[in-house]
């Protein structure tokens, strides 16, 4: 595989990338991390997870540029001071939750300020809470108030083929007024339509005033494609599903092996460097 050219910021997802199945940061990651700032190579962060759920990656990767929590719906600075968020349209977020409901999917609904969901017993929601070291506050249903704040809303089940099939269908039932691709094999993700991976490469090359050819992208999961399509040089990890590596100009290997720290040295540091 060849070395990616002449990059200037690597975009990394978090989950399955950046961290390991224990959401640890390993020491090869935080190495490459200053390998690439001593290389003038920013490194920038975006994640399906709530911006706040990107503090504990700042101290440890020393983070400086904006971070894009809710896959781009909500933009924080390193010390967590809101950039932007672009909220879902309140109807669309109505339809979403009754597509998602009717489709037996459970849902959770996350504010620019809390994670709302109907069931504290249901799938995963134990998993999140231990990921975003925070609960969620639980509801009997989504007021219009909530809905009318909502940043990102979730389906989630553990019956994959469900999920694939609610993915399918979303475009056809909830418009082009909403993004929805699958974080994980049981998430599916719904935001604003500007608030996906692909949108985010672009945000950050005019806020840095680079072209989306300078910034190579990594990620192991479906909505990492979109920023896989809009970057330079893109790289899947080890982990991805064989639809996901096929789409990237590269592979590493996976989370738990180092794969984020492999990738830079093997494709985006200087070799001198690497």
């Amino acid at each position: 595989m060849s070395r990616a050219k002449d990059i200037r910021l690597v975009l990394s997802d978090v989950d399955g990338t950046l961290v390991t199945n224990d959401k640890a940061i390993t020491a090869g990651s935080i190495a490459a991390s200053r390998a690439l700032r001593a290389a003038g190579i920013g490194l920038a962060v975006t994640s399906s997870r709530p911006a706040y759920g990107l503090r504990m990656l700042v101290q440890p990767l020393d983070l400086q540029l904006p971070m894009a929590g809710c896959n781009g719906g909500a933009w924080v600075n390193p010390d967590m001071s809101v950039l932007e968020t672009h909220l879902i349209d309140a109807a669309a977020a109505r339809r979403t939750v009754d597509f998602l409901t009717e489709a037996g999917l459970d849902v959770w609904v996350y504010t620019q300020t809390q994670w709302l969901v109907r069931d504290a017993q249901g799938a995963h929601v134990e998993r999140e809470t231990f990921i975003l070291q925070s609960p969620p506050t639980v509801v009997a249903d989504f007021s219009a108030a909530q809905l009318a704040d909502a940043v990102k809303i979730v389906g989630v089940s553990d019956d994959h083929a469900r999920m694939a099939a609610c993915e399918a269908r979303a475009p056809a039932v909830l418009g082009d007024g909403v993004s929805a691709t699958r974080s994980s094999d049981h998430f599916l993700d719904v935001t604003h339509p500007l608030a996906n991976k692909g949108a985010v490469v672009a945000a950050l090359a005019r806020r840095l005033n680079i072209a989306p050819a300078q910034i190579a992208t990594i990620g192991d999961m479906p909505n990492d494609v979109l920023m896989f399509r809009q970057s330079g040089f893109s790289i899947a990890m080890g982990n991805a599903s064989d639809a996901v590596k096929a789409l990237a100009a590269a592979v590493t290997d996976s989370n738990q092996d180092d794969g984020f720290a492999k990738a830079m040295r093997r494709f985006i540091l200087p070799p001198d460097t690497a």
